[in-house]
């Protein structure tokens, strides 16, 4: 009896090669731009198909394997039942010779087969593409910044009940110790000690998972102490030492928790202690060193922004814009809704088709790069907890529905693209944010004099000054006097160093600020 045929060939997917070219353009930090997330989806999608294909090829040694296994063991029960009977006729006596020295080899051969090695070849290929430490962590961060605007408690993500989502994800006992472990390794306590206890809750429930709960108690019991929750963490860490006497940190961490605790006991009177300590209960405020205008944009998030009166709203107007009668506008004409009334911002709609949406995101998306602010330090563009986002700029010499855009724009406003900005193309990530700024100066500028007759300011002395954004929210400028005449100067000749305008823009957004009416412009500056 021949052993069937034993040459196989892993059939690996080609396609994990192929979006080895499409991650290696894209960055890292994957979890600034949902626009690169996307490419993470079909690559992973991908592996799954070249991880069947593996199984399917060890599926198919393991029948040939079963296969001549089952065969030999028939034959083996024969012969061995009458050996020399069996033997006496030649033709068995060659095929047992063959069979040891051909098949049984051959069937080595099948059973040393690596055909793992092209599934793990293309994963390692893969791998260095794939999402970092740094992007877990963020991808955490983002989802506690979404707990904290829509305040949502970790229960509620768990079990994946979130507005507006299409799709239910549930978070696993494991998942969740994710998320309590980033936040702890961020020295964030207060999502720390949240997490950890969604962690207890779902163990008590019954799930299983690879943590157990001395581990969940090991973090939860040191966030609570670093919350200052003494009294919480001796009574979790005696929980923990319950679980796992031979903790060793944990013994360590209980003796001088009771000791700070006696010492506390020491400074004041028992009843005042419990007091103080009764107030907290297992319920963490959340920490305040963030800016205050947070709390105003969170609850704008929300929906619970300030609402305009009905006497105001009959002040806002649905219109057609043809921008004070531009010929390219008196035939089709922009929609334009007034949003509000003071400070007065409107909507435009049907701006762009959505094939033209479409084309700029295409060649948007190659370009895509974290978003940068400039360092108020060092001057430097670096990036920032506060901006998650990736975004490219383009020219109109990029695609020409580029430039019909930027014509569009002129149109809608009267001003001229020619000193403005790139058209930037923003794809924000997950809980994707950019906190409340200015995108101008408030830096006091030692160069200018406060007085309290007429004051008389050169842009050219601010034109630094407005090329500098920093990304921090300072207090109100005092550089500007409260009483007397401001006269406002400067030149913007070819072969300067550099224009005003940017230097203007910013001493009226100062002026805007600082509530200032009464203002003149010489050297051919208007307010118009």
């Amino acid at each position: 009896m021949m052993l069937p045929s034993l040459t196989m060939k892993l059939q690996v997917s080609t396609l994990l090669m192929a979006w080895f070219g499409v991650l290696s353009c894209v960055q890292a930090e994957f979890f600034t731009s949902i626009g690169h997330m996307t490419d993470l989806i079909y690559a992973e999608k991908d592996l799954v198909q070249a991880l069947k294909e593996y199984i399917l090829v060890e599926e198919a040694k393991l029948s040939k394997i079963k296969s001549w296994a089952n065969k030999m063991e028939a034959l083996t029960s024969k012969s061995a039942a009458d050996p020399e009977g069996y033997l006496a006729h030649p033709v068995n006596a060659y095929k047992l010779v063959k069979r040891l020295n051909t098949d049984w080899p051959a069937l080595e051969d099948l059973v040393l087969q690596d055909s793992a090695a092209g599934f793990i070849a293309n994963l390692s290929v893969q791998r260095q593409f794939f999402p970092t430490d740094e992007d877990e962590s963020g991808a955490a961060k983002a989802l506690m910044r979404l707990q904290d605007t829509y305040k949502l408690d970790p229960d509620t993500i768990s079990r994946g009940e979130l507005p507006g989502t299409k799709y239910q994800a549930m978070l696993s006992m494991d998942d969740c110790f994710g998320m309590g472990r980033s936040a702890y390794n961020e020295g964030d306590y207060y999502h720390t000690v949240l997490w950890m206890e969604q962690v207890l809750k779902q163990l008590d429930a019954g799930e299983e998972g690879t943590v157990a709960k001395a581990q969940a108690l090991d973090y939860l019991s040191y966030a609570v102490f670093q919350l200052g929750d003494l009294h919480r963490a001796v009574e979790l860490t005696r929980r923990l030492l319950s679980l796992d006497p031979s903790h060793e940190r944990a013994g360590g961490n209980l003796r001088y928790f009771e000791r700070l605790l006696e010492e506390e006991r020491e400074k004041q009177s028992l009843n005042q202690t419990e007091a103080v300590l009764e107030t907290q209960g297992g319920l963490y405020e959340r920490p305040v060193d963030y800016l205050p205008e947070r709390d105003v944009y969170e609850s704008l998030c929300r929906g619970e922004g300030v609402k305009l009166t009905p006497r105001r709203q009959k002040r806002l107007f649905c219109r057609y814009h043809h921008g004070n009668r531009v010929p390219q506008l008196l035939i089709a004409p922009f929609k334009e809704e007034d949003e509000w009334d003071s400070p007065h911002i409107v909507r435009y709609y049907d701006v762009m088709s959505d094939e033209e949406i479409e084309r700029i995101k295409e060649i948007a998306k190659p370009k895509l790069a974290r978003a940068t602010v400039r360092d108020p330090k060092t001057g430097v563009l670096t990036v920032a907890s506060y901006r998650v986002s990736k975004s490219s700029w383009l020219e109109e010499d990029d695609d020409p529905v580029v430039a019909r855009v930027n014509r569009r724009m002129q149109h809608i406003t009267g001003l001229t693209v020619k000193t403005a900005e790139l058209l930037q193309v923003a794809n924000y990530g997950m809980g994707g944010q950019y906190e409340p700024h200015f995108d101008f100066s408030r830096v006091r500028p030692r160069s200018l004099v406060v007085s309290e007759g007429p004051t008389l300011i050169d842009l050219r002395r601010l034109e630094l000054l407005a090329a500098f954004q920093p990304p921090y929210h300072p207090p109100p400028s005092p550089f500007l006097p409260h009483q007397g005449r401001l006269f406002v100067t400067g030149e913007a000749q070819s072969g300067a160093t550099g224009s005003v305008e940017p230097a203007l823009t910013l001493l009226l957004f100062a002026l805007i600020l600082e509530q200032r009416t009464s203002v003149g412009l010489c050297e051919n500056y208007s307010l118009s």
